[in-house]
């Protein structure tokens, strides 16, 4: 039983740094990358822009919203009966 509850903490523990911390730490990589992609006045040293930049930043921000989206997707699907199945590549809602 003990080994259980340790096994199922460490799940939980896991999950909340990824999306506790996680997430977060991503968005803040994204705004990083786009001053990067920005160059000028947005960085210490006023090079120039990088394209690379901005295309991590877009990155960056699309994941962090995917996470968003799933999560909220999650929730209202649960209030309603369904659950989010991951069988097939693409989110699928099943009724429970």
């Amino acid at each position: 039983m003990l080994s259980m509850f340790f096994s199922a903490l460490g799940k939980v523990l896991l999950v909340g740094l990824l999306l506790g911390a996680g997430l977060p730490a991503l968005f803040s990589l994204g705004i990083r990358a786009m001053a990067y992609g920005a160059g000028g006045a947005a960085e210490t040293s006023h090079a120039p822009g990088h394209p690379v930049g901005r295309v991590l930043g877009v990155l960056c921000f699309a994941l962090v919203l995917a996470a968003i989206a799933l999560g909220i997707a999650v929730i209202v699907s649960s209030g309603f009966g369904y659950r989010v199945s991951f069988e097939n590549v693409i989110p699928t809602f099943v009724a429970k």
